[in-house]
């Protein structure tokens, strides 16, 4: 999974002294498997950890990692390296924007994989792109436009022949899709 130097471990562990509510930390990536995603390690508090978290006990602290990000942290470092300026916590986590989905991938990584490497290269075309905010209780998809997309008169083509059909085809358990997106800034739209 991740490693944390011994160094990045003391460093941390001077961090925690200061906090007192802190449990330890917690380590996740935000928009796991997309171009955009994101590791994170931020204190980890009363209530912040979630029952499918893996928990790890270091030397001087536990360390929660998010089930979903698990995948995605494999052949992660973390690392700390003094200067003369204090220090530089790194984290590298080369896996974090490879896209690992299967049948029992979550479905919010599923719709992700299929978004960014199926559906944008297509809008990209346009100045265009969509992304997922979340997935409703009743599994619709929730998305956002963006570039050439937002404002564009053809959106709901592009919506319902383009990117619903997709995803309905490549995840049967999705009932649809919605979209958030404030139409009526047209500065950048294609059409």
């Amino acid at each position: 999974m991740i490693t944390i130097t011994e160094s990045a471990q003391d460093y941390l562990a001077e961090l925690l002294a200061g906090q007192d509510d802190a449990l330890g930390v917690r380590v996740f990536i935000n928009q796991p498997g997309t171009p955009r995603a994101e590791t994170c390690i931020a204190y980890c508090r009363e209530g912040d950890v979630d029952p499918q978290d893996i928990e790890h006990e270091y030397e001087a602290f536990k360390a929660w990692f998010e089930a979903r990000s698990v995948p995605f942290l494999e052949d992660a470092l973390v690392d700390y390296a003094k200067d003369r300026m204090g220090g530089q916590l790194t984290i590298k986590a080369p896996n974090a924007k490879m896209p690992r989905v299967d049948g029992d991938s979550p479905i919010e990584d599923r719709i992700n994989y299929v978004l960014y490497n199926e559906v944008n290269p297509s809008l990209a075309a346009h100045g265009g792109e969509v992304s997922l905010v979340e997935v409703t209780d009743e599994q619709f998809a929730i998305l956002r436009f963006g570039g050439g997309c937002q404002g564009c008169s053809a959106v709901d083509v592009t919506l319902k022949d383009g990117v619903e059909k997709t995803l309905t085809e490549q995840i049967p358990e999705l009932a649809g899709v919605r979209d958030v997106t404030d139409h009526t800034d047209r500065s950048q739209a294609y059409y």
